[in-house]
């Protein structure tokens, strides 16, 4: 694989093509993030010029489509100059719950894959992939999954950079934007990075820049060939050290998750609509396990039991339930997620389920030697059997043991939808 110097656009056409052994550190970044998700909801609006922004004459605009980016509005800008270069735009006040509630779902499928996510922002993340190749393929292909799994449910695109460092792949999917990807193998490192501008660099501001360009040092190549030492003295032990090091692509952080969540969830959107109660039952059951797998995993239990419905209209509803005790049991959440679904009495159509665990708090050991059918929560019994799928999913991956229900071919589909004709 070549880099110019001179390129902003870097893609990967063909994942397979590219040896992507070493690049397990995902970096993704959703595009126009606020403006996409505003188009979702005014979808009358595509393909025009909008802005997210305030309505005060001092806010910034904090995202724009593609349209308004090519007249030159950028995040940030104040929005009376982004009106002067584009009179024709639309302004769109912004709505952070919205945009909140859309990323959790974003990050949901990123924890699909891998317990290793680290958000870095409402619309971006670093995933450590590597314990991911049982079930979910070559580092690439993983990437070219997520992108669809995005586009397919939220109706919404993603750029991903592929890297065996966290630096170089948030610099491959800044190059690769938008709605591209782009994998750098560690023997490609050099080629790509330094032709680059020394503002590539990770940390490196205007006025970084500045004291760069006045020691002569315009390129990440530049700053590499730099003897350390001498850079060092000319900028300082701390800013010298680091640049040196980023200069040749070394970059020793690890993917980080977050130490603490407001809840654990898993959704999934149907390819047909449907209204049957058993087959959304044993969807429900599905989710329930896959939630309490995450919570055990995370040490956590969640004493909140919520359900996310989406109707075939693009309604959505949530309902919750509050437990006596908290738990991180797949049987005790699908039972309270069934429960809830049967308080909403006979059903329409039905495009997304979703269930997630809230209230969460550290997980307490249970000392007790209780039955293994004892209605209590905190049963060692279960979790004893809960536990043990766990550890054998960890070796062999998710599919390796499931709850029996789920085993086996889907129930019948229900008919073909009025609405998609499939």
């Amino acid at each position: 694989m070549g880099f110019s110097a001179d390129s902003r656009r870097h893609v990967t056409d063909d994942p397979a093509a590219v040896d992507d052994s070493e690049c397990t550190v995902l970096h993704i970044d959703m595009d126009a993030f606020f403006a996409f998700v505003e188009l979702r909801r005014r979808p009358e609006l595509r393909g025009r010029p909008m802005m997210v922004a305030g309505t005060s004459g001092r806010s910034v605009v904090l995202s724009a489509t593609y349209q308004a980016r090519a007249a030159g509005v950028r995040s940030g800008m104040p929005i009376g100059r982004a009106k002067a270069l584009c009179p024709s735009m639309v302004v769109i006040a912004p709505d952070h719950e919205a945009y909140y509630q859309v990323s959790r779902q974003v990050m949901a499928i990123f924890a699909d894959v891998t317990p290793l996510v680290e958000p870095v922002s409402v619309d971006e993340a670093f995933l450590d992939v590597a314990g991911a190749g049982r079930t979910g393929g070559r580092p690439g292909t993983i990437a070219v999954a997520l992108r669809e799994r995005i586009r397919d449910e939220l109706q919404l695109t993603a750029t991903v950079g592929a890297a065996s460092t966290k630096y170089i792949a948030k610099l491959a999917s800044g190059l690769a934007k938008p709605d591209g990807l782009l994998i750098v193998p560690p023997a490609d490192v050099i080629d790509l990075l330094h032709p680059l501008s020394v503002r590539a660099l990770w940390g490196v501001g205007p006025a970084v820049e500045k004291t760069l360009l006045g020691l002569g040092l315009t390129t990440v190549g530049d700053v590499a060939r730099t003897d350390r030492a001498w850079l060092i003295r000319r900028i300082g032990a701390a800013a010298g050290s680091k640049l040196h090091d980023l200069a040749w692509g070394r970059d020793e952080r690890a993917v980080t998750p977050e130490s603490t969540e407001l809840s654990i969830g898993a959704e999934t959107t149907f390819a047909v609509d449907s209204a049957d109660t058993v087959f959304l039952r044993r969807e429900l059951l599905g989710l329930a396990d896959r939630t309490a797998r995450r919570a055990r995993a995370a040490g956590q239990q969640g004493r909140t039991v919520a359900i996310k419905i989406r109707f075939d209209d693009f309604t959505t509803i949530s309902r919750s339930i509050t437990l006596e005790v908290p738990t991180d049991l797949s049987r005790t959440i699908h039972a309270a997620a069934v429960e809830l679904l049967d308080r909403l009495g006979p059903t329409r159509r039905v495009r997304l389920v979703g269930v997630r665990l809230e209230g969460l708090t550290a997980r307490a050991e249970v000392s007790e030697q209780l039955s293994f059918d004892d209605a209590a929560d905190g049963r060692p019994g279960w979790r004893a059997a809960e536990t043990t799928v766990d550890r054998v999913s960890a070796r062999f991956g998710a599919a390796a043991l499931r709850p029996a229900s789920l085993l086996g071919g889907r129930p019948e589909r229900p008919e073909k939808s009025p609405r998609t004709g499939q």
